[in-house]
C-alpha cells in the first residue's frame, strides 16, 4: 500500500471510492456557487453545502478537523484560505473562495473554487482565471512528471506568465500548499505551488493528490487571524484559490472531483482521461 516515500497508493476500487467523495463535493459545491450572491452570508453559504454532504449520507471532511467549526472554508477578497463561514454578508465584486470536503466511506474528496461576484474588477476575475487555469496546468503536468517537482514547476510557470500578460505580478502563496489525500485529507506528499530545488516524491500509478495553487494580486506573504484559522494577505491584496483531487492511474489522469473526471480539460492539454472513468 505505501512506497518508498511512504505516499499512500490507491487500488482502483479505492480510487472509486474517493471518486464518490469528490461527486459529493461537486454537487456541493455547484450549488454554493449557485447560491453566492451579494446579500447572502458565508454561513448560509456553508448550511448549503452541509445539507448537499448530508443528504449524500456523506460526511464533511472539515467539520470539526482540528476543532474547525464548519463544514467549508469560505474566504472572501483577502483570505486566502481557511475562512470561518459566518455572519458577513457578501457584497458585489467579492472574490469568494469555496473549499469544500466529504468522506465517503472512509475516503475523501477536496476540492476550492473561487467566484467573482457582480460587478467585477477586471483584475480580480484574471486572478482567478489564471488560478484556476496554473491548477489545471499542474494537474496536465501530473500525468508525464517523474517527480511531485515538475507538478510544481509547471503551476509556477502558468501563474508567471499570466501575470506577465496582464503586466502584473502575482504572489504564488508558499505556507499553504497542495498535499496527498485519500483515507486522510492531509497525506504525503507535499505538492507546494512554486518552482524549487526539491524534487519532491516520485510519481506513481495510485498516487492521488490535491492541486490547489493560491494566488495573490500583491506580495505572497500571509498572517492568521485571531481566529487561529483565517490566513489574509498582509497588504491587504485579494487573493484566488483553486482545487482539484486527482488520481494517477496506469492509463491516464481522473480528476475525481470535476464533474466530467477532468475530460475536458485533459483533453485540451493533451493528457489522456483514464479509462476507469467510464467504467
Amino acid at each position: 500500500m505505501f512506497g518508498i516515500e511512504r505516499v499512500e497508493l490507491k487500488t482502483p476500487d479505492e480510487v472509486r471510492l474517493m471518486r464518490e467523495a469528490g461527486l459529493v463535493v461537486v454537487r456541493a459545491l455547484a450549488a454554493v456557487q449557485e447560491a453566492a450572491r451579494p446579500g447572502v452570508t458565508t454561513a448560509e453559504l456553508d448550511a448549503i453545502a452541509a445539507a448537499v454532504i448530508t443528504a449524500a449520507g456523506a460526511t464533511a471532511s472539515f467539520l470539526g478537523y482540528q476543532g474547525f467549526p464548519a463544514s467549508t472554508c469560505i474566504s472572501v477578497n483577502d483570505e486566502v484560505v481557511h475562512g470561518i463561514p459566518g455572519s458577513r454578508v457578501l457584497e458585489p465584486g467579492d472574490v469568494v473562495s469555496i473549499d469544500c470536503g466529504a468522506i465517503v466511506d472512509g475516503w475523501h474528496g477536496d476540492s476550492a473554487v473561487t467566484v467573482v461576484l457582480d460587478d467585477a474588477d477586471p483584475e480580480d476575475v484574471a486572478l482567478s482565471r489564471a488560478t484556476h487555469d496554473a491548477m489545471w496546468a499542474g494537474i496536465a503536468a501530473l500525468h508525464d512528471a517523474s517527480r511531485i517537482g515538475e507538478v510544481s514547476a509547471a503551476i509556477d510557470e502558468a501563474i508567471t506568465a499570466a501575470g506577465e500578460e496582464h503586466g502584473l505580478v502575482y504572489g504564488i502563496v508558499e505556507e499553504y500548499v497542495g498535499h496527498g489525500i485519500g483515507t486522510e485529507m492531509h497525506q504525503t506528499p507535499d505538492v507546494p505551488n512554486f518552482r524549487s530545488r526539491e524534487k519532491g516524491a516520485r510519481v506513481r500509478p495510485g498516487m492521488c493528490v490535491a492541486i490547489e495553487p493560491m494566488v495573490c494580486r500583491g506580495e505572497r506573504f500571509t498572517q492568521v487571524c485571531e481566529d487561529d484559522w483565517t490566513v489574509v494577505t498582509d497588504d491587504g491584496a485579494r487573493a484566488a484559490h483553486w482545487e482539484h483531487t486527482v488520481a494517477v492511474l496506469e492509463d491516464g489522469l481522473w480528476v475525481l472531483t470535476a464533474a466530467d473526471g477532468g475530460a475536458e480539460m485533459l483533453a485540451a492539454a493533451g493528457v489522456p482521461l483514464s479509462a476507469m472513468s467510464r467504467g
